[in-house]
């Protein structure tokens, strides 16, 4: 069960070995790298709005998670890496491009959760993620004994700027707006550009023996060891998402929306939750709520609150109280709008008592409602 890719030519010490890759070994690595991006972006979904001592928590939690899995998708594939000599890896060295994932990754989150987030701010966490992944895999590389990585300059910048341009999509995508389908797009691209990275490295990568001095052999052979990182990255990131991840939440106490099929009455106020405990604010004092998943995101002077309701359950309760739903992921409240910008069939609302709200899109479908509200028809 594997995929040939001969590469033969005569090097400084020698010829270029032949080597293919175990097809399981790639399919568990692909395993991997997908279930790691899942939990990692799953993770810190809400987090911006938690206290900073949880947020810290979780983004390390995120960390772990994400940067450990893909240094567990890297380590796999290498281990299903077969070449016609006995090779292994030297322990420290592993360790440390196993902790180099980790720490920019966490890098990366720390970026997209203590810092304002723009258009900056996601380039600059993708590329920090990117070069992190080639970093965490040339590291990796250089730890292979009685064999050596012969790299080619080509190969090696094609892999260093596939995985910064991956990365950057990724996080665009993913924190685009938080949704579940922007969560499970961004967990398929970032865990395809991982292992397009892997790959894209390893093309152009040749591999030459060294003399065998003694006889060094590795404790565990790379089937057995390859199943034990398998395993050890799918139960800390199932034990994470148990632990952290509210993807599909359980029924809340909330009131129904509808009741003997009566629509729910507007509401006085709005509960959030802050420090821990659930708190109100009244609906004139809020700006605008975005979508986020199952819950949404209230936006006031300066300040993010994070609301138990959906975008659904919030439409039906504040609509009645002079709230516009201007975008399938936005309620404004037009008291608040400073000013509107019409572009062609769509437009834009903006918020200068809110800064962190910024500019908010009105849909097409959305606009003779808004041009109402404003007195603009």
């Amino acid at each position: 069960m594997s995929t040939n890719c001969t590469f033969r030519a005569a090097g400084g010490d020698g010829v270029f070995l032949d080597y293919s890759h175990n097809y399981l070994f790639v399919f568990a690595a692909v395993a991997v790298s997908l279930m790691a991006s899942f939990t990692g972006l799953a993770l810190t979904r809400g987090v911006s709005l938690l206290p900073e001592n949880q947020r810290k928590q979780r983004i390390a939690m995120a960390s772990v998670a994400l940067g450990g899995g893909i240094w567990a998708m890297h380590f796999v594939a290498m281990l299903g890496l077969q070449l016609p000599i006995l090779f292994y890896y030297d322990a420290l060295t592993t360790l440390i491009s196993a902790l180099t994932a980790i720490l920019v990754v966490g890098i990366a989150l720390l970026v997209m959760h203590f810092r304002k987030r723009t258009r900056l701010s996601i380039i600059l966490a993708g590329t920090i993620a990117g070069l992190g992944i080639s970093a965490m895999h040339y590291i990796g590389m250089s730890g292979m004994q009685l064999c050596t990585a012969v790299y080619t300059p080509f190969g090696v910048l094609l892999a260093v700027a596939s995985s910064v341009v991956l990365g950057i999509g990724t996080f665009a995508i993913a924190y685009g707006e938080r949704t579940h389908r922007s969560i499970i797009l961004g967990t398929l691209t970032f865990g395809t550009a991982v292992c397009a990275v892997h790959f894209l490295a390893m093309a152009g990568t040749n591999y030459l023996e060294v003399d065998n001095v003694g006889s060094l052999a590795a404790l565990i052979d790379n089937e057995t060891l390859a199943l034990i990182v398998t395993l050890i990255a799918f139960f800390i990131c199932g034990g994470f998402l148990l632990l952290g991840v509210t993807f599909i939440p359980a029924p809340t106490a909330t009131v129904p929306l509808v009741e003997q099929g009566k629509p729910a009455s507007p509401t006085t106020s709005v509960p959030y939750q802050k420090d821990g405990h659930v708190q109100f604010i009244r609906p004139a004092e809020i700006a605008a709520l975005r979508a986020e998943g199952h819950y949404s995101i209230i936006y006031t002077g300066s300040d993010k609150l994070f609301c138990p309701w959906s975008i659904t359950e919030a439409e039906s309760r504040l609509l009645e109280g002079s709230f516009i739903r201007c975008h399938r992921s936005y309620l404004i409240n037009p008291e608040h709008v400073t000013s509107f910008e019409r572009k062609k069939d769509s437009g834009v609302c903006l918020f200068a008592g809110s800064p962190a709200l910024g500019a908010v899109p009105v849909s097409r479908s959305r606009m003779a409602e808004v041009r109402t509200a404003f007195g603009l028809i």
